[in-house]
């Protein structure tokens, strides 16, 4: 892992959310983009060197409608970025580390993602990145 990529925030709203964080950092979010496959809308924020993603829900059904529901709004997950995330699902894997997704899918950001069980990282889901070199994944 190399650094944490970003920091997931889960919001019921992600109007009136972009406008909060929009006054804590400063400035805008720098972009939104929807991931139907998952059931969220995502807004980007940078913070120095740091990026948190906050996510809305865009189904009942989605894992975001389901963690608010049971957790309320707050921290989601915590993601890294990776070099090859493949290498890294089966170090894991290794490790003991349960994964959600052993095959990784397009996330938001041009992103290819997947996602450790919280029960075998202390309660923390944390979410591993690699950046989409080729546009046609």
């Amino acid at each position: 892992m190399n650094k944490i990529e970003h920091i997931g925030i889960a919001v019921k709203d992600l109007e009136k959310s972009n406008q909060l964080f929009a006054s804590l950092f400063g400035e805008p979010h720098y972009k939104v983009e929807e991931v139907a496959s998952e059931g969220v809308k995502t807004s980007f924020f940078k913070s120095g060197p740091n990026k948190i993603e906050l996510l809305e829900a865009t189904k009942e059904d989605s894992p975001i409608a389901k963690f608010i529901e049971k957790k309320g709004e707050g921290v989601h997950h915590i993601a890294f970025a990776v070099d090859d995330i493949e290498q890294e699902i089966n170090r894991l894997e290794k490790e003991g580390f349960t994964v959600l997704n052993k095959v990784p899918k397009k996330g938001a950001d041009n992103k290819l993602v997947a996602f450790l069980h919280p029960k075998t990282t202390n309660g923390v889901l944390i979410e591993l990145c690699q950046e989409i070199k080729n546009s046609n994944v």
